[in-house]
């Protein structure tokens, strides 16, 4: 609850109380039963409410039995999260996912939204609307139907795209790293704390990330890899966002090594981890190398609370984003991880194959060049394919 709290705010919502209930199972019709459903209904009427959310995901005939019920807007979880994900889409690729899951949300529930549509004003009223959901009843099923097939064509495009891109970042050489994990948990501030920059919007808030970003990040010894940062978690995430958000969330599946980030100093971090971790398990990514970055450790007041989480999560990493502690060991052990299949070898290259040094440069990292009068020594790392390419100029290995 206090989960959805925030995420009611980071919508745009003044939470005014909260009801909660303990039943065996839900109600078929309304979730909640008669009886909850007139105490709610006096509720909203005598706090003037006009914005009912569910912390659960409710049926198209629940939905439509709430409205005509308390008389008021009804959303549940699902319709809240896409809601503040709507609010934060900035580019075209993410504003296209966002819109195809409210609009697979949207259809199967249009018939419970006559009575809802009436009331889009101002306020909190205007919360669930941002997107799909605006037209006439009788016609928006036929319109949300186009709109899918031609928001999955686009979709469709975007993942072309963004596999060329990731193809152009492998011929690169650079190895590449996602950082994933709980919403808010501080993903873009490490972003930017390993980048050396400010360039990735940050913001104290729910889902503030949806669009993946990639810089180029140097580590120890002149290494450098690529680190994407990419749309955050949460408890249940939506399938509807998984399905949508499938393009983006290939950037995890792809990446060489993860770097999950917990947001340490918050009182549920181990089923923020864990509620991260259940994604990463949807995607197949739970066998990619990974860090796990215990952040904002100076907000946390007990050294215990640290200990407790370290016990519980293998290969942990303290550091503070905001304040810079820990990412020196981060680099450190990023390039242990990602670099631990380089070979070491000394090569002699004549200089009418110079273009092989490009190569070596590119692919690998060059420690020493010295030039001599029939060729150039140089000692590198480089990975088994480079290796095969150059390997009639090995000398020692």
């Amino acid at each position: 609850m206090r989960e959805l709290i925030d995420l009611a705010k980071t919508a745009g919502a003044q939470v005014i109380d909260l009801v909660t209930q303990r039943r065996d199972k839900p109600d078929i019709r309304t979730f909640i039963g008669s009886g909850k459903v007139e105490e709610l209904g006096a509720l909203v009427e005598g706090e003037g409410a006009d914005l009912v959310v569910f912390n659960a995901e409710l049926s198209p005939v629940q939905n439509r039995n709430l409205v005509n019920a308390i008389d008021c807007k009804v959303l549940d979880r699902t319709e809240l999260i896409l809601d503040i994900f709507a609010q934060h889409a900035r580019t075209r690729e993410g504003k296209l996912q966002v819109q195809l899951a409210q609009a697979q949300y949207s259809l199967p529930r249009l018939a419970g939204r006559g009575k809802m549509m009436d009331r889009i004003g101002g306020g909190s009223a205007g919360i669930g609307v941002r997107g799909p959901g605006e037209t006439k009843i009788d016609t928006q099923r036929r319109v949300l139907r186009r709109s899918i097939q031609r928001l999955e064509r686009e979709i469709g495009d975007v993942r072309r795209r963004r596999k060329i891109e990731r193809q152009s970042r492998e011929r690169s050489g650079l190895p590449s790293v996602t950082l994933v994990g709980y919403t808010n948990s501080g993903k873009s501030t490490l972003l930017n704390a390993l980048a050396g920059s400010r360039e990735v919007v940050v913001g104290d808030r729910l889902f503030e990330t949806l669009d993946p970003t990639t810089r180029r990040i140097e580590l120890d010894e002149g290494r450098h890899c690529l680190v994407t940062d990419t749309v955050g978690f949460i408890q249940d995430l939506p399938t509807q966002v998984v399905a949508a958000f499938r393009a983006t969330l290939e950037e995890v599946t792809d990446a060489d090594l993860l770097i999950h980030v917990v947001d340490a100093s918050w009182p549920a971090a181990w089923e923020q981890y864990e509620a991260a971790s259940t994604v990463l398990g949807q995607l197949d990514a739970l066998e990619i190398p990974m860090i796990v970055a215990l952040n904002k450790i100076d907000a946390v007041s007990s050294e215990r609370t640290l200990r407790i989480i370290e016990s519980r999560i293998d290969n942990t990493l303290r550091v503070s984003a905001q304040e810079g502690e820990g990412l020196d060991e981060l680099r450190k052990r990023m390039s242990d991880l990602l670099f631990a299949h380089l070979i070491k070898v000394t090569l002699h290259i004549p200089y009418d194959r110079m273009s092989l040094m490009e190569l070596l440069n590119e692919r690998g990292h060059v420690s020493e060049t010295k030039y001599e009068p029939e060729y150039v020594i140089t000692r590198v790392e480089i990975d088994e394919p480079t290796l095969a390419r150059v390997r009639e100029f090995v000398v020692s290995d």
